[in-house]
């Protein structure tokens, strides 16, 4: 064996961060430094473009803590990153669920959601759990119209079973406000739903290894909030149910092991990272606070893809989407995970696509190992100063609505509700303006695919609260509404009239492409053309309602206005346009017959919108 101990690259001396940012600055020649390479995120930090060992000395909590040690910023479990998988059952029928679950337990998923909207008898629940060995696999229960019945059913089932309590492992997502933030109001009252806390506390005595109580922060994510308004208020949210607890004298200990969280993961891959150790971290230290004996505030979490950016265009994109999702759950520490169904956004998933959702997750764990490798992302400088901005802001938030009288008395006055809705405007004019791209809506859509007729499900539902929505819905609107128009006129057609310098003509017609095509519309592809009359001629028999020039804007002041003039006069009731902004020549050309100019810089959204309602598109 080789005694060699020589350093790998030992020969290249080291390079300084001043030296990096010198040769930064030549290459960038003279251009704004934090404009061309820092992003500053929609929580409000500022992301560097390369971060280096320097940069994480001074997070003190990396040196002190180990993963499955507190703070946690690193991880629940010492010794591996093993997850739960979830398998969502969204079926009411009691009989139909527990066939589906037992299937999925056998392919795969080793906890079970159930929704329990129609499990109101302990028959029910006997149908729902048969042959289930709930101390083996976990059974979480959402939609209850009320746990407390739902907790007594399942004491009742667990005492009549003989089964041993304490091994029992699962959750009722039971979370007055979140019901409160959804519909503007409790159920019944701020005390009444509160003290149902209390009940269930009693009920649920012994079980240890049960959450009683989840605080559903998913339900601001898929609303909009940003990454530090999900955790901020998520964590304000628990804080209130744990000063309540220990109000009425339950013990801390008792209810911080009682208390999982739901959060939801999008496909800002490195950012949900991050939000996952941020929130152990976050969560430790509020728990600490009511300076437990036994559980030290290890924080419990429940992964769930996002509904948010999902879409029912191009829908195999979502299965790229949750795999990322899952990439960022495992790696971040999450403890369970569940994603969705490709085809969930317009249909109940079936058996291909719930199996496609469970065996992504099966496939991380069985051959790329992210079960294997304890805090994979220790030591990203990237991540970790991530994580440190992200817990930054999200506890300064937190601070905030503690100082406002928490988060009921915010979201009773409304607080809450407002700061995710400015969150959400910015949101999406970022996807309108296609400063966000949301792949096969916004940007590079399918322009053949037809949708209209495989919807079965109604995305309209509103609440007075917050209302969670996808962010695809204004332009799938827009879509599916061409669809309705053409079922009986056909697809509006864009006729692209290329002339001139064949690359410009080509990268705007590529423009026009997309832009259109966010709408449904028809795109008329052509060769180009070398005279106007040729053009002129071959866009009138097309019978398009939109002619959209493409060339350069040096030669737009030779061909668009003979082009937008002979258009008009034959063709008077067609939407002449220009691809692009010649901002020299914009009067000359709107004069001639030129109706619009589409570019970069416009409005995706209301433009087509506006096309759609010019067309007679309803």
């Amino acid at each position: 064996m080789s005694d060699n101990t020589e350093k790998l690259f030992a020969e290249f001396s080291p390079v300084s961060t001043q030296e990096w940012e010198t040769v930064i600055n030549k290459d960038l020649k003279g251009a704004d430094y934090d404009k061309k390479l820092m992003w500053k995120t929609i929580e409000g930090f500022v992301v560097k473009p390369y971060y280096r060992a320097e940069d994480i000395d001074q997070l003190s909590y990396l040196t002190q803590s180990l993963p499955g040690s507190q703070p946690y910023v690193r991880g629940g479990k010492a010794t591996s990153n093993n997850w739960d998988i979830v398998q969502e059952i969204t079926e009411l029928n009691p009989q139909k669920a527990n066939a589906i679950a037992s299937d999925a337990l056998r392919k795969g998923a080793n906890i079970i959601a159930f929704n329990a909207a129609n499990i109101t008898s302990a028959d029910d629940l006997n149908s729902l759990l048969k042959d289930i060995d709930i101390t083996k696999i976990g059974v979480r229960f959402f939609s209850a119209p009320c746990y407390i019945k739902l907790a007594k059913l399942f004491v009742n089932f667990v005492a009549d079973n003989k089964i041993d309590k304490s091994k029992v492992v699962g959750a009722f997502h039971f979370d007055p406000i979140s019901y409160l933030l959804l519909h503007g109001n409790f159920w019944k009252d701020r005390q009444s739903d509160m003290a149902e806390l209390l009940e269930l506390h009693k009920l649920m005595s012994g079980f240890t290894s049960f959450q009683y109580i989840t605080v559903n922060a998913a339900l601001l994510h898929n609303s909009g909030a940003s990454v530090v308004q999900e955790l901020a208020y998520g964590l304000a949210s628990a804080n209130e149910y744990l000063a309540f607890a220990t109000d009425n004298q339950i013990p801390v200990d008792d209810i911080l092991s009682a208390i999982g969280f739901t959060m939801a993961i999008s496909s800002d891959y490195f950012m949900e990272i991050a939000k996952l150790r941020a929130a152990r971290l976050l969560w430790s230290a509020i728990a600490n606070q009511y300076h437990p004996n036994r559980t030290k505030g290890k924080m419990n979490i429940f992964s769930q893809s996002s509904l948010w950016n999902k879409t029912i265009y191009d829908p195999y994109i979502n299965m790229l989407r949750v795999t990322t999702e899952g990439m960022s759950a495992a790696i971040g520490g999450a403890d369970q995970i569940a994603l969705t169904a490709f085809d969930a956004p317009y249909k109940e998933a079936d058996e291909f696509s719930a199996r496609i959702a469970r065996n992504t997750q099966i496939l991380l764990k069985e051959e790329s190992y992210f079960n294997k490798i304890v805090d994979p992302a220790a030591g990203s400088y990237y991540i970790e100063n991530l994580t440190d901005n992200i817990a930054d802001f999200a506890w300064k938030l937190f601070t905030e609505v503690e100082k406002d009288g928490g988060m009921i008395a915010m979201a009773s006055a409304g607080k809450i509700k407002q700061a995710i809705e400015a969150t959400c405007q910015k949101r999406n004019l970022d996807i309108a303006t296609r400063r966000s791209v949301i792949l096969g809506t916004n940007q590079y859509p399918n322009t053949s695919e037809m949708m209209r007729d495989k919807l079965k499900k109604n995305n309209s539902e509103s609440y007075k609260g917050l209302q969670p929505y996808r962010a695809a819905m204004p332009f799938e609107e827009l879509r599916l509404a061409t669809e309705k128009f053409a079922a009986s006129n056909g697809r509006p057609k864009v006729f692209l009239l290329k002339i001139g310098n064949i690359a410009m003509r080509q990268a705007r017609a590529g423009f026009i492409t997309n832009f259109f095509g966010c709408a449904g519309y028809q795109i008329l592809e052509t060769a180009g053309y070398n005279t106007v009359e040729d053009a002129v001629n071959e866009a009138k028999t097309s019978e398009a309602s939109i002619v959209a020039i493409c060339s350069s804007d040096e030669e737009y002041a030779d061909f668009a206005a003979p082009i937008a003039k002979k258009i008009k006069q034959i063709m008077p009731n067609v939407k002449c346009i220009v691809a692009g902004n010649p901002t020299d020549i914009v009067d000359t050309l709107k004069a001639a017959g030129v109706d619009d100019f589409i570019h970069v810089k416009v409005n995706l959204l209301e433009t087509l919108r506006k096309y759609n309602q010019q067309l007679g598109i309803k």
